[in-house]
């Protein structure tokens, strides 16, 4: 036993659960570092581990946050072979009228009836948020924004944005623009993993059309930060998405409600600086490693030791002034056989009563039926303990 890691075993309150599906919900607890926005969601990649979350759930409109599943969708039909980076769309009057030079808002100055490549459209969006390459290559994927915008929202639930649904392509003023500040992270954790090589265009910084020069629109590059997008809708306020990499450390941060553009910058900035400066890498277990023991009824043994398939790692505060504990969570008892490397149960780890991340926990060994007399044992074991 680690002497800063406790192990609960939760049995009798979890029986009804199937194994792997009972996830512990965190307990709101005092932050260690106060902000003035009124949503924020800060993770660290490699673990997963929440380092502050506040209001992270709760829904709000994402204004041109949108367009991150836009290039969602862009990108994925990019790696099917769909499209190409040199395949040319051309720029519609209602792409022109609504989201370029008349329209006063984001735009990459397309000139109406001319083309552009998917591969200027991406750059557009990502580095100049433009309102009119979203309609433009909207258009030219499914034929209308309304056609590409049941993609969009049939990708988002496939991806697992349980809380998000979208009404257009650019994330202009629309009643049915929603998400939250958990899902555009993880969407965001999706765009940097699975497409590496088109996120580097959201880090571009500076990007020239229609013999015009934008720089980039992040504010967080020049604080380190390397994608993704910002995004202000009324009585939501100042949001912002932002990844940033340090020390072979990426951590992911959404912020929302901020009053004012200058307040956004200050508070993502440096709540991304707290997250890299007063928190460390802690290794628990070894890959392998044995992390506990669940009970199986009518085996030839009573228990199966549970491991990870990877070390087990969290992100704590360098000064953690709480202990770190954890909770098996598994449905109980095992019924034999139990084959080995079979996910059984998770594992919760905690500081507090804060719910840093959740882990899956396979069988290290293969449990078969046990004897008559090892099955009636473990019948009165059974009977005695729900009896008292």
């Amino acid at each position: 036993m680690r002497p800063f890691l406790s192990l609960f075993l939760l049995l009798a309150a979890l029986v009804s659960a199937e194994p792997g599906s009972a996830r512990a919900q965190a307990v709101p607890a005092p932050q260690l570092i106060e902000t003035k926005a009124t949503q924020v969601y800060l993770i660290e990649a490699s673990t997963g581990t929440v380092l502050l979350a506040k209001n992270e759930r709760q829904s709000f409109a994402p204004a041109s946050l949108t367009k991150l599943m836009t290039l969602e969708v862009v990108f994925h039909a990019l790696t099917k072979g769909e499209i190409r980076p040199d395949t040319i769309y051309p720029v519609s009057e209602y792409a022109w009228r609504t989201g370029g030079a008349p329209s006063r808002t984001s735009t990459m100055f397309a000139a109406v009836k001319s083309q552009v490549s998917v591969g200027d459209l991406i750059k557009g969006i990502a580095v100049q948020t433009a309102n009119d390459g979203c309609l433009i290559i909207a258009e030219g994927m499914e034929g209308s924004e309304a056609k590409f915008v049941d993609r969009m929202n049939a990708r988002a639930a496939e991806l697992g944005l349980t809380d998000s649904h979208f009404g257009n392509a650019t994330g202009l003023p629309h009643p049915d623009n929603r998400s939250t500040l958990f899902d555009l992270v993880k969407l965001s954790r999706h765009l940097v993993d699975t497409y590496p090589d088109f996120y580097r265009t959201f880090s571009l910084p500076e990007f020239e059309w229609n013999t015009i020069l934008q720089r980039n629109r992040n504010p967080l590059l020049s604080f380190g930060a390397d994608g993704l997008g910002t995004g202000f809708a009324e009585g939501s306020g100042f949001a912002i998405v932002a990844s940033m990499e340090r020390g072979g450390r990426r951590l992911f941060l959404g912020l929302g409600g901020a009053q004012t553009n200058k307040e956004r910058t200050d508070e993502a900035a440096r709540l991304l600086a707290w997250g890299f400066d007063s928190f460390e890498m802690r290794t628990l277990f070894k890959a392998g490693e044995v992390v506990g023991e669940a009970s199986v009824y009518g085996g030839a043994s009573s228990k199966v030791p549970l491991v990870a398939d990877r070390a087990i790692e969290v992100y704590v505060p360098v000064n953690n002034p709480e202990r770190l504990q954890a909770r098996i969570v598994y449905r109980w008892p095992l019924d034999p056989p139990v084959a080995a490397d079979r996910e059984i149960a998770t594992l919760n780890l905690y500081s507090g009563e804060r719910l840093l991340r959740s882990l899956p926990l396979q069988s290290a060994e293969a449990v078969e039926v046990g004897t008559l007399r090892q099955r009636a044992w473990d019948a009165v074991v059974e009977l005695l303990f729900f009896w008292i």
